[in-house]
């Protein structure tokens, strides 16, 4: 069979070689290229030689072995660094594709001499069936400074299959080596270099279905793999020359914002092509009715129960979940402490103590129920809430678009004692960070029951703390018949904030061991905020009132009884008007005597006590009258009737300005001489006063 030899593109010996670019071998480059699925697919369709014309970079060689200068060479010494070779290769790798079985392929390989001065260079190839060397002019030659050396690679393929081998090129200084490499046939599947999901709802999912079909020449051995919120279905598969098999690429983004990565194919050839993924989460027009649940008193044994409405107004269809957990890292990390404790054999004990501790069943929620449940929930997909005083039916549901659905929350107390929980709701399309507080009541009334068959005469026992006198218990005495009851309302107001736990005994005639009943709780102070941070007056004038507004809120659920004072402020009498100053001069005389080393009070309050109602408001008025010459940086301070003084403060910031008179006007301003007295008001001597 004759052969044919196919010669690779000729390059200039010298000229075409100073506009390449060389690289080290330590540069990034030289890691595993993130080729896209059209450019390996134009790689691959290449033809030797252009490969050959394409490639415009070089690598500096791999050196294996140092030799001895002086033994070769009367120049001991050479400009170029020891890293780097004497020659520069080029092609850096001699490569090799879409080539027939039996044909003869010859590609040039170019040694440029980088020194100063002459230097020799011998080619060397192992002996090989399919690779030969052509060294015009000998193996050996001596290369002028600057200049190339060409040598030819023959390669005679058997079959279309991967090839290896490699150059050995001796300088006088070290030996390096120039891989041969021959690409055989390739699999290629026409994945789009990007693919992009648009706008998706948060924690919902959203597919892209592809058919890829086998494009190369080979079959297709492969496998995918790419990272969250992206996943991909098949992962491996096996796909023939010109086949085609249909993937789907999920998006399910598990928060809001914009999510980008990466789908990689990995064929069993070695190569890695990636597709670039890209999605933006947004919340979606779903939400609950109300952020805040309140249940009204129940009776101990009895139950009770509200409801509360989710709206989905999107057009999608969601699935909801009640959880006791905020987000999925919690939970995660909840399992994690469960799965710790049954290895080291210490769940027998944490139930137990959990039975005793309500602290140590809020730090393990999981063990909070009876474990068996509970810990069959841990091991799956998600735990939903479970709990002994509160229920929510359903716990979980879909909601289809436009649509609401109606959530039970049925109370059932079993202790006398405020209760009161988070719970999450967890609803695709929306934000994990969406939840519901439910703030479920209070059992302020006990019951006492007779079960034995005679009368029960009870009578509460006096407490002796301080804080069981805030407690009021009626009726504190009488009788209970057999088999009946007694409902005991209990009041409490103190004025002492902190959590408590306190006793109280009821003695039953008759009976050696009294009824106990044990109250905890949490007393807290009304919340309130003003609207503003700090009111600034800005430049004030004597004498010219100056009025400026907030708004006091309660955010509470009691009412404020509140008290509002400057403690910066003067303590004589009211400050004075400019007005007052020319109608009027009696008010001179009251500011003589006993007053007269009082700075007057300059701020005004209105309303300066009160009462606000719980979840309510009240507009407050600050005025300052400037009477004296300085700047003002004072407070004012709300005190809160029943929990305490200067609860909270607001900044009150002012500067005494004197502003010039005008033709037009009349002002009377204090003279300096006159303020530094301490005087509120002139002199007819200290007065400056200006009349048209």
């Amino acid at each position: 069979m004759a052969s044919r030899v196919l010669c690779g593109a000729q390059m200039q010996p010298c000229k075409q070689q100073w506009g390449f670019r060389v690289i080290p071998p330590c540069h990034p480059q030289l890691s595993p290229l993130l080729l896209t699925p059209s450019a390996f697919l134009k790689e691959m369709s290449l033809t030797t030689q252009q490969r050959l014309a394409s490639t415009w970079e070089m690598r500096r060689p791999q050196i294996t072995q140092l030799l001895d200068m002086g033994e070769a060479s009367h120049h001991k010494f050479s400009a170029v660094d020891l890293d780097q070779s004497l020659f520069q290769p080029f092609p850096s790798e001699v490569v090799f594709q879409n080539y027939i079985p039996f044909e003869v392929y010859k590609v040039p390989l170019i040694l440029r001499n980088t020194d100063k001065v002459p230097r020799l260079v011998k080619v060397v190839l192992e002996p090989s069936p399919y690779f030969k060397l052509t060294v015009p002019g000998g193996a050996c030659c001596k290369v002028a400074p600057g200049m190339c050396s060409t040598f030819h690679i023959l390669f005679t393929p058997e079959e279309n299959k991967d090839y290896f081998h490699q150059l050995t090129c001796i300088t006088e200084r070290e030996k390096f080596i120039v891989p041969i490499r021959a690409v055989g046939a390739r699999a290629i599947l026409d994945f789009p270099d990007q693919l992009n999901f648009s706008v998706c709802p948060v924690k919902y999912s959203s597919q892209k279905t592809l058919l890829v079909r086998n494009v190369g020449n080979r079959e297709a051995r492969y496998c995918i793999s790419t990272e969250s919120p992206f996943s991909v279905d098949p992962s491996t598969g096996t796909l023939g020359i010109g086949d085609a098999v249909q993937v789907t690429v999920e998006f399910h983004p598990l928060k809001t914002g914009d999510h980008s990565g990466s789908l990689v194919v990995h064929y069993d050839t070695g190569e890695d092509i990636h597709t670039s993924l890209y999605g933006a989460a947004v919340d979606v027009n779903i939400g609950l009715a109300r952020s805040s649940l309140t249940v009204e008193k129940t009776y101990l044994t009895l139950s009770n129960h509200r409801s509360v409405v989710i709206h989905n107004r999107s057009e999608i269809k969601v699935h909801f979940q009640w959880k006791a957990f905020s987000t999925q890292e919690e939970e995660d990390r909840q399992k994690r402490q469960c799965r710790t404790l049954q290895k080291e054999g210490k769940m027998d004990r944490c139930l137990r103590e959990c039975k005793v501790d309500s602290a140590l069943r809020e730090c393990h929620p999981l063990l909070s129920r009876p474990f068996q449940n509970q810990w069959a929930k841990a091991q799956g997909d998600s735990i939903l809430l479970s709990d002994d005083v509160f229920t929510l039916e359903p716990l979980e549901g879909d909601i289809w678009p436009n649509s609401s659905t109606e959530v039970n929350v049925i109370f059932r107390p079993r202790e006398a004692r405020v209760y009161q929980q988070t719970v999450y709701c967890d609803i695709s399309g929306m934000n994990p960070k969406l939840h519901s507080i439910a703030e479920l009541g209070s059992a302020s009334e006990v019951v006492l029951f007779n079960k034995g068959a005679i009368n029960a005469v009870f009578n509460l026992v006096p407490p002796a703390t301080a804080l069981g006198s805030c407690f009021t218990f009626l009726p504190q005495e009488g009788i209970i018949l057999p088999e009946g009851l007694q409902v005991i309302r209990i009041s409490f107001s103190s004025t002492i904030l902190g959590e408590f736990t306190e006793e109280f005994r009821f003695s039953v005639t008759g009976s050696p061991e009294p009824v106990t009943l044990t109250i905890r709780g949490c007393v807290i102070g009304p919340t309130f905020h003003f609207d503003v941070p700090a009111l600034h007056f800005g430049d004030v004038s004597f004498g010219f009132p100056h009025t400026l507004s907030c708004r006091l809120t309660n955010t509470s659920l009691v009412p404020l009884t509140f008290n509002l004072r400057i403690p910066g402020d003067g303590l004589g009498e009211p400050s004075v008007s400019s007005f007052a100053h020319m109608t009027d001069n009696t008010h001179l005389v009251r500011r003589k005597g006993a007053q007269r080393h009082l700075r007057p009070r300059e701020f005004t309050i209105k309303p300066c006590r009160g009462t606000i109602r719980p979840l309510g408001f009240l507009d407050i008025q600050v005025t300052l009258c400037s009477n004296t010459l300085r700047s003002y940086k004072l407070v004012l301070v709300v005190d809160v009737c029943g929990v305490g003084r200067a609860v909270s403060a607001l900044l009150l910031t002012a500067r005494y300005r004197r502003f010039p008179c005008s033709s037009s006007s009349l002002l009377v301003h204090p003279a300096p001489r006159c303020l530094a007295r301490g005087l509120l008001a002139p002199s007819p001597s200290d007065k400056c006063c200006l009349m048209r």
